[in-house]
């Protein structure tokens, strides 16, 4: 067995009702318990996908220049891992037995929205595989395997093995710790893909997780005031983890020719735009309509 090995079209969201808990630093989603009528139920619209993830989604992909501003940092690492020089987009990481080693990313962010493309092979996991952000203070390498990111009060991580989000774990003990996400039938069987995305709110201070298309929810909030990098903890040796930048969007409003192009895209559907050009418009609004002016 390898050293951390454990053995053995469009976005939608989950509809499940769920509640929730605030704490000073952090917001984690809980299951409808027994006594949920003591429990303050979780606002719907909390639960539903925010409008500007969609307005991200639908932009073309930011420049290969661009998404280099906002992947791993080569310089802020534990030295167990390192950015491959041939894609700065991927760490690899050393098969280092008994450790546990972080990466954070090159930008902190204190204001907008921001969606990162995360690729982990699920071959490449091991027993702690976390996905998450974390302060400049943060630990970036511990003897042992465990949950690095999300051990601190300073970071805030989801074990895509385990389905559990993690932080402060010396207040939040492992078997008190929150699954995520939170679906209609705990027993599911959910699995998390080779590539997913991480959604970061810092005007709304949440952190989200989108799988397989769909919105999966506020895994943590409370984050609104810090200053957070994208992080991932890792314990598989030669594990590869890829961190592409999709896009964000400052905290502005959105100008109403915008998400009227959004509400349009939606009206004619996502399988028919190659058919825009065949519309009785003006050339200048065909362009707009498919991001190309």
């Amino acid at each position: 067995m390898r050293m951390g090995q454990k053995a053995s079209g469009g976005i939608q969201t989950l509809s499940n009702p769920v509640e929730y808990s605030r704490g000073s630093t952090m917001t984690i989603l809980r299951s409808s318990s027994s006594n949920s009528k003591q429990q303050p139920k979780l606002p719907q619209p909390d639960y539903q996908k925010p409008f500007r993830l969609d307005a991200i989604l639908e932009q073309p992909a930011v420049s290969k220049e661009v998404a280099e501003k906002h992947t791993w940092n080569p310089a802020d690492r534990s030295l167990n891992i390192y950015v491959k020089p041939e894609d700065p987009f991927t760490l690899h990481r050393h098969p280092v037995a008994q450790s546990t080693d972080c990466i954070r990313g090159k930008q902190a962010y204190e204001r907008g929205l921001h969606v990162w493309e995360i690729t982990w092979n699920k071959q490449q996991r091991g027993t702690h595989a976390v996905v998450g952000v974390g302060d400049g203070q943060c630990v970036l390498h511990c003897a042992g395997y465990m949950s690095l990111v999300g051990n601190s009060k300073q970071s805030w991580g989801w074990d895509i093995g385990r389905l559990k989000i993690y932080h402060d774990i010396k207040v939040q003990s492992g078997s008190n710790a929150q699954s995520y996400p939170v679906t209609r039938d705990q027993n599911e069987n959910f699995t998390v893909p080779d590539k997913f995305l991480m959604v970061l709110d810092m005007d709304e201070g949440t952190l989200s997780y989108v799988v397989d298309g769909k919105y999966l929810g506020v895994a943590f909030g409370g984050l609104k005031g810090k200053k957070l990098y994208p992080m991932v903890s890792a314990v598989w040796g030669h594990c590869e983890v890829g961190l592409r930048y999709v896009g964000g969007l400052d905290p502005e409003p959105l100008p109403l020719m915008d998400i009227c192009r959004r509400i349009v895209r939606r009206q004619i559907g996502k399988e028919n735009l190659n058919q825009v050009d065949g519309l009785p418009i003006p050339t200048t609004l065909k362009g707009y309509l498919l991001y190309k002016s």
